[in-house]
């Protein structure tokens, strides 16, 4: 079985919430204070368990609307799929049949509400399943659910110092039996028996004996022995340590003992057979790992959803700040929380309906820089490289601050808008996008005021507008919308000068001697469209130099109408 949903309500940031979760690997990414952390706590709110310290829910947990009331309880509903005809037997009053199943399928209903305070501040939890709240979740339903959380900022050698309680010490008792444990401990009398023949041994029992008896006397003295351990399984495994190449734990780097730890914590869940479900909450698993490591993890943390032969499934609960680990995901495995103007919202890729070369394309468009897109919460896209450098020095000249707006300007390396645009819009990822891109109308070179026809690509783009997507288009590209404004054209050559001074000296020239209509597609057409036998010039390049004339060398740039609205679009809060 796999947690399906949760249902949150009245809880921190969230008011209502509903997340969902597929089996294996679950990856919770956003920006800062969007909820992750919450959802994880709200997780724990079911699953938490004593070896992990259970969690205690406050006044200060209940959220806080824009009004300033608090609300009067924090709920959680858990709904589980997946049931084997065992669990359904384990979970009987908690089914509820799953809607719209073709055949008959049911689901657990767990549910908790916190309410009623303490006079210490402390909420009162009721925990229900099923339809009705006098079904009680029983000890034996909670004990079928196991799970271990690990924090942020943890510290992973404490979970692995010799201890009853560490997860060394269970996974240890995990794999053993009876006679195993057996042959453990009558290995170490064994040894004991031997040690205690050694001088150093057999001289400091004397000398300990010999003053305790002086101490004491023949009737209160007792009798001491200095061995390596009572005989007892449980102590051995509370005693044992790990090394890490003749190391000691401690004296490894937080991020391998991270990687330690987890792979300890998932192999003794996934030996838990006498559990119905298990998982693994991990939040910022990707602290103290360099980018290589974080994807060796990551594969890792995606092959728990097919165990080896023996071992039981284990669910993954990973949030993270790293568009790193974001782009190393697989789509189907992200959940996005971010902000709304109502709140935070969750938004999963998997269930945009997309084409299935688009979503391939998607996924390997992905890389650490495209996948900001998860954490922004405001977005420009644009055609290439050229366009980014263009747009973010254009924004800088004009006093626009786009990391300050939390503007994130993502290239998609030509027109594939449509790998990226499915994600966005009502229903899916709601913030504003914009799409810079050209409207190419075929042999034209239209005036500002002219109404031109776009290509059939730039047409596509704008079908998909809605009230989060807009598109503004140039009324060729930027590069000829720039030189429409006469201001634009001395920037653009000084520009042109810095990487060919003879092409800049001649286009300067020609300019000056065309028809005041016709300066822009000359002008355009000595960069870009130079014509047989001659090299275009760069527009990556040109992009570049033309980003230091406007910021370093302070020359003047009039915006082209587009970026100017575009601008205004992305900025409105």
């Amino acid at each position: 079985m796999y947690l399906f949903k949760i249902i949150i309500k009245g809880f921190r940031r969230l008011e209502h919430l509903e997340v969902r979760f597929k089996e294996g690997l679950n990856v919770l990414v956003g920006p800062n204070n969007a909820g992750k952390t919450a959802i994880i706590d709200a997780l724990r709110v079911l699953l938490s368990t004593g070896e992990d310290g259970a969690l205690r829910l406050t006044v200060d947990d209940l959220h806080v609307d824009k009004t300033g009331a608090r609300a009067d309880e924090a709920s959680f509903e858990y709904v589980f799929r997946g049931l084997t005809p065992d669990d359904e037997a384990d979970f009987l009053t908690a089914l509820r049949p799953v809607k719209g199943a073709a055949d008959p399928e049911y689901e657990a209903h767990l549910s908790v509400r916190c309410s009623t305070a303490d006079m210490g501040g402390r909420l009162r939890m009721k925990r229900w399943c099923g339809s009705h709240e006098e079904n009680l979740v029983t000890t034996e339903m909670l004990e079928d659910l196991r799970a271990v959380y690990l924090q942020p900022l943890r510290d992973p050698a404490q979970g692995l110092r010799p201890s009853r309680t560490s997860q060394l010490a269970r996974l240890v008792r995990r794999l053993s039996d009876p006679a195993t444990q057996k042959e453990v401990v009558d290995a170490l009398d064994a040894l004991d028996g031997e040690l205690q023949k050694t001088k150093p041994i057999a001289n400091t029992a004397s000398a300990i004996t010999k003053r305790h008896g002086e101490m004491l006397g023949e009737v209160l003295r007792q009798k001491l022995a200095l061995s390596l351990s009572p005989g007892d399984f449980q102590r051995v495994a509370a005693r044992l340590s790990l090394a890490v190449e003749s190391f000691d734990v401690e004296q490894n780097g937080l991020g391998f003992n991270n990687l330690i730890y987890m792979a300890v914590v998932l192999s003794e869940l996934s030996l838990s057979k006498e559990a119905a479900y298990c998982a693994l909450i991990v939040e910022e698993p990707e602290a103290h790992l360099h980018p290589q490591l974080q994807a060796v993890l990551l594969d890792y943390l995606s092959s728990v959803q097919t165990p080896a032969a023996g071992e039981k499934p284990v669910q993954v609960f990973v949030t993270s700040h790293s568009p790193n680990f974001a782009s190393l995901a697989d789509i189907d495995a992200i959940g996005c929380v971010y902000h709304t103007p109502n709140g935070p919202a969750a938004f999963f890729p998997r269930e945009v309906t997309f084409d299935k070369t688009k979503k391939e394309k998607l996924q390997r468009y992905l890389n650490v820089t495209r996948a900001e897109i998860f954490f922004a919460r405001r977005i420009v896209f644009v055609e290439g490289a050229a366009e980014l450098f263009m747009f973010e020095a254009f924004a800088t000249k004009h006093k626009v601050n786009l990391k300050k707006h939390a503007v994130s300007v993502i290239s998609t390396e030509g027109l594939n808008f449509d790998a990226f645009l499915p994600l966005f819009g009502k229903g899916k990822l709601e913030i504003p996008v914009v799409v810079l891109t050209d409207s190419d109308p075929t042999n034209c070179y239209p005036q500002p005021e002219d109404v031109v026809e776009k290509s059939a690509a730039a047409k596509g783009i704008a079908a998909l507008e809605d009230e989060f997507v807009k598109p503004f288009f140039a009324q060729k590209t930027l590069e000829y919308d720039i030189a429409l404004d006469v201001t634009n054209r001395a920037t653009m050559l000084k520009a042109l000068a810095e990487l060919h001074p003879i092409i800049s000296k001649e286009l300067d020239a020609a300019v000056l001697a065309a028809d005041a209509k016709e300066r822009a597609k000359v002008l355009f057409k000595g960069m870009f469209e130079r014509g047989e036998g001659k090299t275009n010039v760069q527009k990556g390049a040109f992009a570049q130099s033309l980003a230091q004339a406007v910021i370093s060398d302070g020359c003047d740039i009039a915006l082209p109408r587009y970026i100017v609205e575009a601008l205004e679009f992305v900025m409105v809060e």
